[in-house]
């Protein structure tokens, strides 16, 4: 059991950004193609998070050309570049998956000033 402990302490990232239900973000994440390696912007609202310690995610929501998209990362994945707060929601839910139902302007989460 040691083992495992010291091994997931390793993986853990030291300077993890804090992120809230709401939030509009930029997702840095590290794409392989091949031999070369770039990276891919993703930006949409978090709709949840999950979990704790190495197992922590969050879920990024965004519309693409009317379509909705939805992505999960690991917090603690070495893929994930960093995370850039853009604006700070203001909501009053754990979860947003009612976000799913709407389209257009009550798709949206107010700001938090």
């Amino acid at each position: 059991m040691e083992l495992i402990k010291a091994f997931t302490k390793e993986q853990l990232k030291t300077e993890v950004p804090v992120l809230n239900i709401g939030d509009t973000v930029k997702v840095h994440n590290k794409i392989k193609e091949g031999t070369r390696e770039r990276i891919q912007i993703f930006e949409g609202t978090i709709i949840a998070k999950h979990g704790g310690g190495i197992s922590e995610t969050f879920t990024v929501r965004r519309v693409s050309f009317g379509v909705g998209v939805e992505k999960t990362f690991p917090v603690h994945s070495p893929n994930v570049d960093k995370v850039e707060i853009v604006r700070s929601g203001k909501i009053r839910r754990a979860k947003l998956f009612y976000l799913r139902d709407r389209v257009g302007k009550s798709a949206k989460v107010k700001e938090r000033i």
